[in-house]
């Protein structure tokens, strides 16, 4: 008689770990599937890696700030053996081990559905009571003459380098490419970073990109607007691109972070039941389950691309097979870019709320005309922080802040949204002093002035 299990799990990055840690915990026969290294693309190849390595440049740039310190240097080698460290360098068996340990199945071989309730994989099918997929996405490499000829990378080869290129283009205006440039300029890169519109971060507020743009100048990085590839070239053991303006740029490599799409071919979602749209990212109800039995979560749901969203979502899902119904919600949830300044950001946006008709006020804030934390925190202090309020409901839907630490102290702002707090209780709250919370109760005092 064949083996049945409780629950399989396809893809065992941040949400398919907390689903499997959830459900094995609880006492369910569980098997997972993971044909690269469990763990996922965050903790090998980008969250991980990523904020580990920038941590370098953003401490030397504090300390370019603060007063009585001088003389801050990096060292490319000790910063990349700790990044390598906290990648695990690039091994999963203790994760693997610890599975096993605990009870499950782990299968190291590529998945793929044959029908409800049933895997293939590794030439053996298995049968489950329930199939989670959580395979991620892939990074999009864009077509052109010459593309074949250059050296493209992606956030793999960047956040696994052993030595650091001389010169680098970098292609789109999205936190991930943020993030590689201010990383890459940290350490002493010559970077260009080519946008193909008028501003990078495209789906956050005007005020955002703008700041975003002038600290990225700011750090040495040469932002091209409208920035389109037409051809490119190897020539002299360097990639030389010709751009849309018909300008050249000779660099050692390029990096691209241009979009992913859903890892969802081939892999049998509509053998049981499950539906893809037209990008193929998996949809699913507000419980994240895609047809009984089969559930989603994470990047491949193309909801929320965030590793902290694939974990909700994780605890969503286990907490469903196991009977509690859980509805999952996406107010409230914040982004955040780790460049130097921070960038944070969480609930609507101007143009969205108009798009639902939503009647709104926008109040901005400069931090350091405003409060005192920014002059005890550094010399030449920044920092803006904008709020978005519903005027008939008197609540914060949105909210963004460009400032040091911007990714601990927006969380307020994201409790505020989620919880729908009325404004006259977020008016009477009483932040520690000094702190950059207390920019909230300056831009709550400011609401029906800004006109």
């Amino acid at each position: 008689m064949e083996e049945i299990f409780d629950v399989a799990i396809i893809g065992m990055g941040p949400g398919g770990e907390v689903a499997a840690d959830r459900l094995i915990a609880a006492g369910k026969k569980v098997v997972v599937f993971e044909s690269e290294l469990i763990g996922g693309e965050c903790a090998y190849w980008a969250c991980v890696p990523s904020k580990t390595i920038l941590r370098g440049p953003e401490l030397r740039d504090e300390a370019g700030r603060t007063a009585g310190i001088s003389g801050v240097t990096l060292n490319w080698q000790q910063a990349r053996e700790y990044r390598d460290y906290m990648a695990r360098h690039l091994d999963d068996s203790a994760e693997a081990e610890g599975y096993l340990r605990r009870g499950a199945q782990v299968v190291r071989a590529r998945a793929v559905i044959a029908g409800p309730g049933r895997i293939q994989a590794d030439g053996r099918e298995y049968l489950t009571d329930h199939i989670v997929v959580a395979t991620g996405t892939a990074p999009i490499f864009p077509s052109f003459p010459g593309a074949d000829q250059i050296t493209a990378w992606g956030n793999r080869e960047v956040y696994t380098l052993a030595e650091l290129p001389q010169a680098v283009a970098i292609v789109g205006g999205s936190a991930v490419a943020l993030e590689t440039a201010t990383f890459l300029v940290g350490f002493g890169v010559d970077v260009t970073l080519l946008n193909r519109s008028q501003r990078l971060l495209g789906r956050e507020e005007p005020e955002v990109a703008a700041l975003a743009e002038a600290y990225l100048r700011e750090s040495g990085v040469d932002v091209r607007m409208n920035g389109s590839i037409a051809k490119g070239r190897a020539e002299g053991g360097r990639s030389v691109l010709t751009l849309g303006d018909g300008n050249e740029l000779a660099v050692d490599a390029v990096v691209f972070a241009t979009g992913r799409i859903p890892r969802t071919e081939g892999l049998g979602i509509s053998l049981a039941g499950g539906l893809l749209d037209d990008k193929g990212y998996m949809q699913v109800d507000e419980h994240c389950r895609s047809a009984e039995g089969l559930w989603a979560l994470g990047d491949v749901t193309g909801i929320m691309p965030f590793t902290h969203v694939a974990k909700y979502q994780g605890r969503v899902v286990a907490d469903c097979i196991l009977g509690k119904e859980r509805i999952a919600g996406y107010g409230g949830i914040p982004r955040v870019v780790f460049t130097s300044p921070e960038i944070a950001a969480v609930g609507l946006t101007r143009e969205q709320a108009d798009l639902i008709g939503i009647e709104t006020e926008a109040v901005s804030v400069n931090l350091p005309e405003t409060l005192a934390r920014p002059w005890t925190y550094e010399q030449n202090p920044r920092g803006d922080l904008g709020i978005l309020i519903d005027r008939r409901q008197q609540v914060m839907i949105g909210a963004w802040a460009v400032a040091p630490q911007a990714s601990e102290w927006i969380h307020q702002a994201a409790l505020a949204i989620r919880t729908h707090i009325p404004l006259s209780v977020l008016r009477d709250q009483v932040p520690q002093f000094p702190s950059y919370n207390e920019a909230y109760l300056v831009a709550f005092d400011r609401l029906g002035h800004s006109g």
